[in-house]
């Protein structure tokens, strides 16, 4: 009976062997059960065809986990055998967990790409427009960066206007993700157009931050837009989907974004020649139509009609002046013949009068008063009364008549 022991001797060899042979060990096997508890703890199995194994991994070693594990995956964990004395029961204590047949950061990677897919965060109704012209820009990346050199270096050559604000913040390591959230926060309050959250390239691991779920909840939390400009074309990050432009480069980014300064004075060229063009042309058109309505006003106008009638009424003076003076020129060179022609007719009635008259006396004196019953007879008569030749006036009328004709005439001269 010498070699009888308790149960707590036993347990305890059992812990010493146990732990003292199983250190630093890697096991495979599929996730049988998981539970992330409260504390922030993991409690979980792994098994095989044949058996199962149970497992904890302390909060410290949690945190620094890139992935979650779940129920049928399959995995390597490391770490060392534990043995509880109380109760005679071991457990593998992890201190590492990594996905059998592919790398930890690639798993977080597509867990949390799928996770904030569900959440969407990538979908493009989130996205905010970037605008065409900026004139404030914040530029998130480490200060003393080849990536805010290169940056700086195209704004200088292409929008040298911009009016930039630089937020300072790690790109790489473990306090890196929540250090570019808070940036991303900082630079969302400065009131500029666009926000650039740049890095130069490096490894999967130099870039992880920017595929931090923090980060993520950053991005998709800002009211300005931003544009994810991390790595190399071929780096694509979890930053790339949810902000609201993905950029290959910081470099690239600019070129994106910023208007070029020659483009922009060779269009404004362009533009001031055709606008002038066109402006001379219309001014011409409507120089044009202003003298026509002025003609219109001027011809519609009561002044110029009262103008346009004394300009007629002058006319109209000079002309009938004009005719007149024609017509009286050309009377006064006929007056002397018509004068020549109307004394030479008057002097042959008068004549022909005188002789007729002549010829009256002669009979009257030829024959006796007695026998003018007997013979015939003629008078001269002055508003009925009957008068001698002798005293009618010149230019007064008188009627001469026999017993055969009765004339009217006109004394023109006594003789």
């Amino acid at each position: 009976m010498s070699n009888m022991m308790s149960v707590s001797s036993l347990n305890t060899k059992i812990k010493s062997l146990l732990e003292a042979t199983f250190m630093h060990t890697l096991v495979e096997g599929e996730v049988a059960s998981v539970t992330y508890h409260t504390s922030g703890h993991l409690y979980f199995s792994i098994k095989d065809k044949n058996s199962s194994v149970k497992c904890v991994m302390w909060r410290s070693s949690v945190a620094k986990m890139k992935f979650r594990i779940e129920k049928g995956m399959h995995i390597v964990v490391e770490g060392s055998v534990s043995v509880y004395t109380p109760r005679g029961e071991y457990q593998f204590q992890t201190v590492r967990i990594e996905p059998f047949g592919k790398g930890a950061l690639a798993l977080a990677y597509e867990q949390l790409k799928e996770k904030l897919q569900e959440k969407g965060y990538f979908s493009k109704e989130s996205k905010k427009p970037i605008p065409k012209y900026i004139q404030k820009i914040a530029l998130v990346t480490a200060k003393d960066s080849a990536a805010l050199h290169d940056m700086l270096k195209i704004i200088e050559q292409r929008w040298a206007l911009l009016e930039v604000s630089i937020v300072d913040t790690l790109v790489q390591g473990e306090q890196a993700a929540q250090q570019i959230a808070r940036a991303l926060h900082n630079a969302d309050h400065l009131n500029v157009d666009v926000i650039v959250l740049g890095r130069g390239g490096g490894s999967a691991e130099d870039l992880w931050a920017f595929n931090e779920e923090v980060v993520a909840d950053a991005l998709y939390a800002m009211h300005t837009p931003v544009v994810s400009a991390v790595g190399h074309e071929v780096d694509v990050l979890i930053s790339d989907f949810v902000a609201d432009l993905r950029a290959p480069t910081p470099s690239a980014a600019m070129e994106m974004i910023l208007p070029d300064s020659r483009e922009i004075l060779y269009a404004l060229s362009e533009l001031t020649d055709r606008y002038s063009t066109t402006i001379r042309h219309k001014i011409g058109q409507l120089s044009q139509d202003l003298s026509h309505h002025q003609a219109l006003l001027r011809r519609s106008s009561p002044s110029q009609k009262l103008l346009e009638l004394q300009n007629e009424f002058k006319r109209l003076e000079d002309e009938f002046a004009r005719v007149m003076d024609y017509k009286l020129e050309r009377f006064a060179l006929r007056l002397p013949q018509m004068q020549k022609h109307y004394r030479q007719a008057l002097s042959f009635i008068i004549e022909q009068k005188e002789q007729y008259v002549e010829h009256l006396h002669k009979k009257i004196r030829m024959n006796n008063p007695k026998d003018l019953c007997r013979k015939g007879w003629a008078q001269i008569s002055v508003e009925g009364k009957i008068v001698e030749l002798t005293s009618i006036e010149v230019n007064q009328k008188f009627i001469l008549e026999d017993e055969f004709t009765k004339i009217e005439a006109l004394c023109l001269s006594k003789y």
